[in-house]
């Protein structure tokens, strides 16, 4: 374990910003997360994870600490269940690939997330009707300040509409060490309700998909509207679908009868922050190396060296513009440092 000292982020955030950390480590057991918390050179700490939920907009003061714990291991099974768990470092659409392969289902609708394991249930990851809630069993952590290890259960956790404890009283305050999730071996509760899903498992003349299926229909919806983080700079939806209550829903379908919608409860409505984005014009502009997707609206993309504060620049014009337009504030869904 070494830790460095103004060390480029570029190839550590998905929207590929130039940013430095002013001091570094990589860490790849808990022995060395505790050795390096207890070393910690500078009062302010930034964990890092897979840096694909996250917009850098200057450099970080701070001791950038990279949780890279790597290992699957699958804790105990029955004939119908299997508890697995997964180190925080993990590629999260290789742990997915990982289960699908052995046939563990629960986690196929959340195929080609970007991120690690480590991150997801901060954000409660979700896509397609499933969230990660409902296969979440615990997760381990350690805690900042005294190095103790803490298990969190499902209910600890408080999870909700990409929410969780650790966005809230818990933030700041531990850092996660691995998931343990509870998936099926068989008698798969599948969910296939999207249209895009039901279209793609048409056109492959599917009536009775299994979990692989559903996997490759995600992995080609996604691939088809959102852009490689690799070839393009981007972290994935930038803004959280609005959820609003009853009055001000009536008073936006008044004046967008067109626009889709979700029921989430008889007094709660979600919009599709995409629809508003490119009602309001944006979708396939680009401002500098700044823009956003052609495909997907709900996407900012970086060109190529587009600084951080020229994306949230972008990002809050976007806010703007919708407020004036439709009367509904679309917040970030990404961490904005």
């Amino acid at each position: 374990m070494r830790i460095e000292e103004n060390k480029s982020l570029r190839n550590y955030n998905t929207f590929g910003i130039a940013s430095n950390a002013r001091f570094f480590v990589s860490v790849e057991t808990i022995d060395e997360l505790k050795q390096a918390l207890s070393k910690k050179p500078s009062e302010e700490l930034f964990i890092l994870g897979g840096g694909s939920n996250m917009l850098l907009t200057g450099d970080l003061d701070a001791f950038v600490l990279h949780i890279n714990l790597k290992g699957i291991e699958i804790l105990k099974e029955t004939e119908t269940e299997v508890f697995v768990k997964a180190m925080a470092g993990e590629n999260w659409h290789e742990f997915v690939k990982y289960c699908i392969e052995k046939d563990f289902g629960g986690l196929e609708n959340l195929s080609l997330i970007p991120g690690n394991v480590g991150t997801a249930p901060i954000q409660n990851i979700g896509a397609y009707g499933v969230e990660l809630k409902d296969t979440f069993e615990s997760c381990n952590t350690v805690e900042i300040e005294t190095f103790k290890e803490r298990e969190f259960t499902k209910e600890e956790c408080v999870f909700e509409y990409r929410n969780s404890i650790f966005k809230n009283e818990a933030k700041g305050k531990y850092i996660i060490t691995s998931v343990t999730f509870k998936l099926t071996k068989k008698n798969h509760k599948t969910s296939v309700s999207y249209g895009d899903i039901q279209k793609n498992l048409s056109e492959r003349n599917i009536e009775i998909p299994t979990i692989k299926d559903i996997s490759e229909a995600v992995i080609a919806i996604r691939q088809s509207k959102l852009p490689d983080p690799k070839v393009l700079g981007n972290s994935g939806s930038f803004f959280k679908n609005p959820v609003v209550g009853s009055e001000t829903f009536q008073e936006f379908r008044r004046n967008f009868p067109e626009a889709p919608f979700y029921e989430v409860s008889p007094t709660e409505f979600k919009i599709p922050a995409g629809w508003l984005i490119e009602k309001a014009g944006f979708k396939g502009q680009r401002f500098g190396d700044a823009g956003v997707h052609k495909n997907q609206a709900l996407v900012l993309v970086n060109y190529g060296n587009a600084t951080g504060k020229e994306i949230w620049q972008l990002a809050m014009d976007i806010q703007k513009k919708v407020k004036e337009m439709t009367g509904i504030y679309i917040e970030p869904e990404v961490n904005v440092f």
